[in-house]
This record gives structure tokens, sequence and C-alpha cells, in this order.
């Protein structure tokens, strides 16, 4: 099953033989699952990975593990990176979730974009670090209910762009795009991509994966689709393709998935038949693509892929443009 998987004829992304690389038995205290890893790269070439850990009481924090290689010898911090600050941001009563981390040039710090998960409901927070240990938290700049948010990583026409999912009370979840001119305060809302309707596999709820990936041909954005079936969701992952200046249009759209669950540690687990990424690494080499994901709400998993390579089958396996439906 895993050589069909990732027969590189089918797929664009190849699943790491040691895979799952991090779990929870790996953690220095005990936890519940550790998943869904904000990642970078530092200039040392070392990998960190930002990772939600959810402890036994259901809530979750962050915790950095960092490894030389980004995939061996993970070095776990001795205890809860960032935490819910309830006397600060009562908003996190229930904990912080899900990062998609962005280093920033402007700002010389790293940004952390995070699901805040408050009475009512997710909304989505921001905090600045410049090592991962100490934070400059901005606070809630999306209220409930919205998550799967990620920072551009430079400006456009002088305004930060953020990428977040809001869910209404009635109808489809889609991925929209904000601006601001400070960080905290956002306007000009805009859907940029819809989810499907019907038997699509990315059907009626869409959000982001990792930060959007800038390329010559525009900014590349891989993002989960959740399909209903009588046996539960399976959220699988989908490319599409943004103009560089103007981050709202949509030039192309996947039309077919390029990863879902199919191993055992992606289909069992808290929460089962789902691969999550929220953040991906770039290799020395501008293309190799390693890309940190959430298996099955339980361990964290490593896939590699060419961004290349992505551009070219989303050439050929897309639409033009947004074609979803309201």
């Amino acid at each position: 099953m895993n050589n069909f998987q990732d027969d590189p004829r089918r797929r664009l992304l190849k699943r790491h033989p040691a895979n799952p690389i991090l779990t929870a038995y790996q953690w220095p205290y005990f936890v519940n699952t550790v998943f869904n890893p904000g990642a970078t790269r530092l200039a040392s070439g070392e990998t960190i990975l930002l990772a939600r850990v959810e402890d036994c009481s259901g809530l979750s924090h962050l915790c950095v593990a960092r490894s030389a290689d980004g995939v061996t010898d993970w070095k776990v911090d001795a205890h809860p990176t960032l935490v819910a600050d309830l006397q600060n941001h009562p908003e996190e009563l229930w904990g912080i979730e899900d990062p998609r981390v962005i280093w920033v040039d402007e700002l010389d710090a790293f940004a952390v974009v995070f699901t805040c998960y408050s009475a009512r409901g997710p909304g989505v927070s921001m905090a600045l670090t410049k090592n991962f240990r100490e934070f400059d938290r901005i606070g809630m700049i999306f209220p409930p209910e919205d998550k799967d948010a990620a920072l551009l990583p430079r400006r456009i026409d002088g305004r930060w762009v953020m990428i977040h999912r809001p869910v209404p009370a009635t109808g489809s979840a889609h991925i929209w795009m904000s601006f601001s001119p400070d960080l905290k305060h956002w306007g000009d809302h805009k859907v940029v991509l819809k989810a499907r309707r019907g038997a699509w596999w990315d059907a009626n709820k869409i959000g982001l994966a990792g930060p959007l990936i800038e390329t010559d041909e525009g900014w590349l954005m891989m993002y989960h689709g959740v399909k209903m079936t009588p046996g539960g969701c399976i959220y699988r992952l989908g490319l599409a393709l943004f103009e560089l200046e103007d981050p709202t249009c949509c030039i192309r759209r996947c039309t077919k998935w390029i990863m879902g669950p199919q191993t055992d540690y992606e289909r069992t687990g808290d929460v089962g038949d789902v691969v999550f990424p929220c953040g991906q690494t770039i290799a020395d080499d501008g293309d190799t693509l390693n890309l940190y994901y959430g298996a099955a709400d339980t361990s964290i998993a490593l896939a590699t892929g060419s961004i290349r390579s992505m551009l070219d089958w989303l050439s050929e396996n897309s639409t033009a443009g947004d074609q979803g439906d309201d």
C-alpha cells in the first residue's frame, strides 16, 4: 500500500520511511498527542517544529522540537514553550493550537499565527519571536469562529496580508484574505478560494495548510479539503496558485487531491483519516520541500516533494482561477 501511495508517477509527496517522526512517547513530559506543527529552518540549517501538544486535560499548548537534519535526533523543550496566558489573553481559555510560522524580514522576527480557543469558539491570534523562547503576543486579531491562518512574509502595496478561514453559522467554509497597515487592525476581507459542493474531495470546508510559498509563477498554496462521507470526514491536500502582487487573484486551482490518509498512522488515531500540515521547510536547493503534518491528530509525520514538480503538475491538473461554489 505504501509503495502504491508513494509511486512518483501518482503522487507529488513521498512519505519518509521513518514516519511518524515524532510521537508523544518522545516528549520529555507526559502528554496525550503531538501533531500539527508549524515549521521553519534557521540559517544554521537547524529545523524547528512548533508542535501542537494536547495534554491529558484535553487542552493544547505549543512546544518546540529541534533537529539538525529535520528528521532524526529531535531535541524537545523540557517544558511547554508557549502556553495559554489567561490573565492577559482570556481568549485562550481552552488552549492554543495549530501554529503557522513565517520569517518576516521587515520585522526581523518570526510571525507565529495560531488558533486561540475561546469560550465562543476558535479565533486567530499572533505572536512574534526571534528565538522561540520569548514571544511578543499581539493577541487575537480575528474573532470566533476563525482559524487556519498565516501571514504573508512581506507587505503587498504597503499592507500586510493574512490568509484565514472563517466558519459561517450556515453554508460552506471558504479561504479568505484580509489586509492590515499595522498587524492589529484588519479589513478589506475577501474570499479567495471557495469550497466546492457535492462529491468533490474539497467540498463544503477547506482551509490553509502551511504558509504560502513565493515562486516565480505566483504564491503557491497547499490547502486541506474535507470530504464528508457516511463513515466520517476525510482530510486531503490540494494546491492552488495566486498572483504575486495581487494574492487575492487565484490563477489555478487543482482538480485532484495530491495526498490523502493511507497509512495506519494517518487512518487510526484520536481523529482518524487526517493528514493536516501546518508548516514546511525548503532545502538549500530552493526546490525540495519538507512537509511536516499531523497524522490522525496523534503524531507528526514528514513528506518530501519538489516545488517545481508541484507547479508543473498544477498547470496540467487545474481549472483557471477559483471554480468553487457558494
